[in-house]
């Protein structure tokens, strides 16, 4: 099969009428995946509602017709999930896939870069916007950064690629202001590497009447233009915006959403930290009716890796700083220098297979 024929395949089975910059996208696609060359990465960037998943998905599932394979990657077990969801094909953490665990003489655990036995395979990494290319955890990487890991890793391969979807809008790793792993200059300079980019900036048809993806561009359009001061949002009549007006409006809305989407289909956006606690207090107290600091059903979010309470060879691996576990059973509560502390059982919400533990 050349590249060509590849493109006409994936524009045919293509589930709507490609825009012209997706048909371009297809193309390049497919000439990327045949391109014979060991230093070559995609850089496909692209907004909300512009189709990147539809694209991602065609490719995926029609690769094999081209004697290749994806292996599919996220930095995070939610981005894993969700690229795994639209795919219909397992995904994993990047620290999963990459990495294994070395036990230390001290009982520690540290992490070493596996070999990469694939062969004419391209790796895709969603949300690669989360890639930092600085050192923040001396534990995991073996060549100082992710980034760094992540190259290695693929390129050691034989004939393997990379291809990295992200977007520009979304937050950049920790500490950093732009995302090196969507920033073209990085990749050709760092890692010598030649790289075709792609952004995708056209909402699609199916897209036209979300006011919620409405919003995001003009959000986006503001965030570009540096425009901060004069955002409003537009709360014209759309099917997927309600407008609540007091207290009782968003406690009815909230309850609404948890009976019918459930917990976890449903996200409160605010404007500051103090007041995510607010909201988090005055839901746990009068719709979820949970009087105590912690109860069995709360979502807590880990803000620290921990490499000790769940065994390295389990589908996530370790704990990582973002993950949400949900607490099924309180054992009980101690008071530790000054801190106070629960036993508990809990399961990791981004990892189905894995069984709950004790922590």
């Amino acid at each position: 099969m050349t590249s060509s024929e590849f493109y006409s395949l994936i524009k045919q089975q293509f589930p709507f009428k490609p825009t012209t910059k997706q048909d371009i996208l297809l193309l390049q696609l497919s000439e990327f995946i045949f391109k014979d060359s060991s230093d070559s990465v995609f850089l496909l960037k692209g907004y909300a509602g512009t189709g990147k998943t539809t694209i991602i998905g065609t490719i995926v599932t029609n690769l094999w017709k081209a004697k290749k394979s994806a292996i599919l990657m996220a930095p995070t077990g939610r981005a894993a999930k969700v690229i795994s969801n639209y795919s219909k094909k397992e995904a994993f953490t990047i620290h999963k896939k990459i990495y294994f665990p070395k036990k230390n003489k001290g009982g520690g655990v540290s992490f070493v870069l596996q070999p990469n036995k694939h062969k004419n395979t391209i790796f895709i990494v969603d949300e690669a916007s989360m890639i930092p290319d600085t050192p923040n955890d001396s534990k995991l990487y073996a060549n100082g950064s992710l980034l760094d890991d992540l190259m290695q890793y693929v390129y050691q391969g034989h004939k393997c690629k990379l291809l990295l979807i992200g977007d520009t809008a979304q937050l950049p790793p920790v500490k950093l202001d732009l995302s090196p792993a969507l920033n073209e200059n990085t990749l050709n300079l760092n890692y010598n590497k030649s790289v075709t980019k792609m952004e995708l900036d056209e909402v699609t048809r199916q897209g036209l009447d979300s006011g919620i993806l409405e919003n995001a561009t003009l959000l986006r359009e503001a965030l570009t233009d540096e425009f901060y001061e004069s955002f409003k949002f537009n709360l014209k009549p759309y099917k997927d915006i309600v407008r609540l007006v007091d207290g009782y409006e968003i406690m009815d809305a909230i309850n609404d959403a948890y009976s019918t989407l459930g917990y976890e289909e449903t996200s409160i956006i605010v404007r500051s930290n103090k007041r995510a606690n607010l909201y988090n207090q005055q839901i746990r107290s009068r719709i979820l009716f949970s009087e105590n600091e912690l109860a069995a059903g709360d979502y807590l979010m880990v803000v620290k890796n921990n490499y000790f309470w769940i065994k390295p060879n389990t589908e996530a691996g370790f704990i990582a700083n973002g993950d949400i576990v949900e607490v099924l059973e309180i054992f009980s509560f101690k008071e530790l220098y000054g801190f106070k502390f629960a036993e508990v059982k809990v399961r990791m919400v981004d990892y189905p297979k894995m069984k709950p533990f004790e922590t």
